[in-house]
This record gives C-alpha cells, structure tokens and sequence, in this order.
C-alpha cells in the first residue's frame, strides 16, 4: 500500500506545475482541511494609539498621489490579517523595490497590432508573518491577495475567488515550503580555475546545428574567456556579492486564455510568479530576479508551440534572437499548454547572458508551481545540473527525500530548497567565467522611501518628519508614512 501512495505522489509531484493549487493540494492529500474560504483584513494604525484597526478595503495603493501621477503607486509597507485553520496570521509586508528595473516595459499584440507602455503597476511584496520564525510571504495585492505564504510550519496558496462578497478569497494549506534554510549553510567553497574551458552553453538533447550552432558556440566561448579576465581582475567574491538576472517573461496565447483572456490578469499573474521566484533566488543563492520587459501574445502564437518541449524551446531562442531588442540576461516563455515531458520545462545549461542560449520554457500552473518551475529552469542557465541518478547518490543526495529539492527529479511534495551541490555548481560557473552579466546591479523602477525626512516620496501617503517632530506638530495621522484610519489629509493639524 505504502509502495502505492509512494508511486501516486510521484506521478502528481512530476505534472505539479501542469495543474492548478486548487487541483494539487486535492491529489497531495495527507491534511484533513486543504481549503477554507476567508476574507482577508488590511491593518491599518489607529489615530489617537499605536493599535491596530481591521479594515475591509484590501487596496494599498497610495491616497494624496502627486498631479500628472500615470501608474498607481502602492504604499511601500503593508499588514494583512487572514484567520483561517484556527489560526490567525498577520502578514508584514514591505515593497519589492528590485522586481522592476526603471526601463520596464510591457506590451501585448491585439488583432496584429503593438500596444506598448513603460512601467507598469507595482504591487508585489515580500514578507513575514508576525511573531513566526522561518516565515516569508510573496504577494501581490492588485486586485485583492494573491501569492504565498508559510508560518514556518506549513505552507498557503491564497488568490481572491469569484463571488457575490467581493472580499472572499480561497486559502490553500499545503506542507511547509522552506525558503530560507539552506542545505549549505555558510559553506565556503575553494574551486580552483579549470584547466580547459568547457561548453557550458551545451544540451546534449540538441544537436549542433539545430539553432545555428557554430557561430553561436563562437561568440559563446568567446564571451566566457572575456568574462574570466574580467573575473580575474576584480577579485569578486562570488558568493557574497550579490548578482541580478535582467530577466523579461514572454506570455503565450495559450497562458494568455488560461487567465480569462485578460492581458491584465496575465500580467499581474506572471509578475506574481517572479516576485516569488526572487524570493527563493534571494534568500538562497544571494541573487535577484529583475523584470526588465513582458510581452503577452494575446492575438495568436509568434511561433509554432507543440508538444515537443526542446524544439519549442528552440524555435523561441532564434524569436529571441530576431524579435527581442530589449537587453536582458534571460528570455523566458510562460506557456498555457502542457509539454509531452516528464518536465515542467526546458531551458539551455550555462545559457545566461547569451542572447541564442539565455532562456527557457515554462508550463502553466499555480503561483506557487510554476514560481518552482521558473526556478528550475533559471537554474539551468545558470550552471545548475538536472540529474536524478547524481542527487539521489553520495554527497549529492538531497538531505529531504520528502520534500525533495528544486533540481532534483526526487520527492512527492513541491520542492523546497536547493541542494549544496546545486550551490556549488552555481558557484562554481560564476568562478570559472559564466554569467559575468549578472554583476551589473540594474536601475530599480522605486528606490526604498526614507519614511521620516518630512519628503512624501514614492510608496508614502506622508511623511511628517522624525517621532519628536510628528509628536510636536501633532500629526497623529500619519503612522509609518502610512496615513492612519479615518485619515482624510496628509499634514496639519487638522488632521
């Protein structure tokens, strides 16, 4: 019986990101209550105390905006209570200032012809839940909250729901997904410098002359001995400088039906999905994932998707190549449609930072998924290997054959960290010359507000200045450069 539950979890783990949350944490089973229905509460500070008060409109987006102002702006710091399963979770959360670079651009293609708009509305949050170690939250709060959270103990899918209450939204428990522990803890690692160079730009699964092969392997090993030269001369410290992958998410038509026809919809789902991708990318591997540019194909395909995942991902490679003009370090497809693959996805090894290798593909599924799927295949480009037989042997072995780990083709529940070996291999190609474009930090779209130098900036609704100056002019309506409840204007004592 034991050996059936074993072979059904891992027919489910290994088509996760094919299907919904809703539809995964169903097939899981294991937890007595997999959803609840709740409606979630902003908190907001009271007036007069340093209570908090429940507020029913969840919108943080920022009241008293400046004249002319086009995208909304959204406060940078917000707090959610959700009671759901007994427990209440009061959810800290602060702006993801790094998920959008200051050149981001979004455009989609209706009836054949370009729409096109610089920035786009940022609403996406990384955080914690009150009182709780070891937990982190990424959401989005758009239209009502959508993303995920864990409380340390286990894990939350949440998505507003359609109904006649317009605050209902659908809580999803899953087993705990944990971000922030390390499988390496600290660990230093002393590689010392190859003496021959390999081509890391190559998948055995495509042959040499697929996608125009030769010159591509030219300019790549070019690029890479380029690269060690510059590594040599700076002395980085690969492991704690932080590095940042330009990234720009391509939606096709078929992820473009799965989210209601909605170009809107899609963008804001596909944001969410690489807010909590960064996440992960943050916390264990020291490196951001920044949008640079989304396009969504909301008329028809640019080119042939079927069911073979690596000639799609090489048909998508020479559109990069040909069509894309933005600069960025991966090109990444969001496709609506299932591969015939025992993978979620597909994408070049050691491809980052080449415009014919530097990208993947993606199945649809939830948030929470499909941010694992993008993980995988980011992974990939940057050096990380996909191997079932060298994870489960040696020193390689995931150390959670439950959970499993995000490279691995082991464990029966959504995967959760990354190995040590999967580290070492990202160090260890960031050591020998690749990804020499990820140490350019990019312009973010909103730097951090400095909440208390008297300047309403960015992500604010006030600012009235230090504790001892809002104490002396009396602005009890202004609270974390947040306004408080009830609050009608943002200065004076009229307040």
């Amino acid at each position: 019986m034991l050996a059936v539950r074993c072979l059904l979890f891992a027919a489910v783990c290994a088509r996760c990101a094919e299907t919904g949350l809703r539809e995964w944490v169903r097939l899981e089973g294991g937890l007595p209550t997999a959803e609840e229905t709740v409606q979630p509460r902003r908190l907001l500070q009271q007036t007069h105390s340093e209570e908090e008060v429940l507020h029913t409109h969840l919108d943080t987006r920022a009241r008293n905006l400046p004249a002319g102002t086009q995208q909304p702006i959204h406060v940078a710091q917000s707090s959610f209570l959700v009671e759901a399963f007994g427990s209440s979770f009061i959810l800290d959360l602060e702006l993801n200032h790094n998920l959008l670079s200051t050149d981001y651009v979004e455009r989609h293609f209706e009836d054949g012809k370009l729409s096109q708009n610089m920035g786009g509305e940022h609403c996406y949050y990384h955080g914690r839940v009150r009182g709780r170690p070891g937990s982190w939250a990424a959401l989005s709060t758009c239209h009502g909250l959508q993303g995920m959270f864990s409380d340390g103990n286990f894990s939350y899918g949440i998505e507003p729901v359609c109904s006649r209450e317009q605050e209902d939204h659908v809580l999803y428990r899953m087993p705990n997904i944990d971000l922030l522990e390390l499988s390496c803890p600290g660990c230093i690692l002393n590689i010392s410098e190859p003496k021959g160079q390999t081509d890391v730009h190559s998948d055995n699964k495509l042959k040499d002359g697929d996608d125009g092969s030769k010159e591509e392997k030219h300019v790549s090993r070019k690029g890479l001995r380029r690269s060690k030269r510059q590594v040599r001369r700076g002395q980085r410290n690969v492991q704690t400088e932080t590095k940042y992958i330009e990234l720009m998410i391509i939606n096709d038509y078929e992820m473009f039906v799965q989210l209601r026809r909605s170009t809107l919809q899609t963008k804001i789902f596909a944001k969410s999905v690489v807010n909590m991708a960064d996440l992960i990318y943050k916390e264990q591997l020291n490196t951001r994932i920044v949008l640079v540019a989304m396009e969504t194909w909301s008329s028809e395909n640019k080119i042939a998707i079927g069911d073979d995942a690596l000639l799609t991902l090489r048909d998508f490679m020479k559109y990069r190549k040909e069509s894309i003009k933005e600069r960025c370090d991966a090109v990444h497809l969001f496709s609506g449609r299932t591969f015939m693959s025992s993978r979620s996805e597909a994408a070049y090894i050691g491809g980052i930072c080449s415009v014919t290798r530097g990208g993947g593909i993606n199945e649809f599924g939830s948030v929470g998924p499909m941010a694992i799927t993008l993980c995988q295949s980011l992974g990939q480009n940057i050096g990380m290997h996909r191997n079932k037989e060298r994870m489960t042997a040696g020193g390689c072995r995931c150390p959670d054959l439950w959970q499993g780990c995000i490279m691995d083709d082991t464990g029966y529940n959504l995967p959760r960290k990354f190995s040590r070996c999967s580290i070492e291999e990202y160090l260890r190609f960031l050591q020998q010359g690749g990804g020499s474009c990820l140490f350019n930090k990019p312009t973010k779209l909103l730097d951090p507000s400095d909440c208390g130098n008297g300047y309403v900036e960015p992500g604010e609704e006030c600012d009235c200045g230090s504790l001892l100056e809002c104490t002396q002019s009396g602005a009890n309506c202004c609270k974390k450069c947040t306004l408080t409840h009830n609050a009608m204007c943002s200065n004076g004592l009229c307040c």
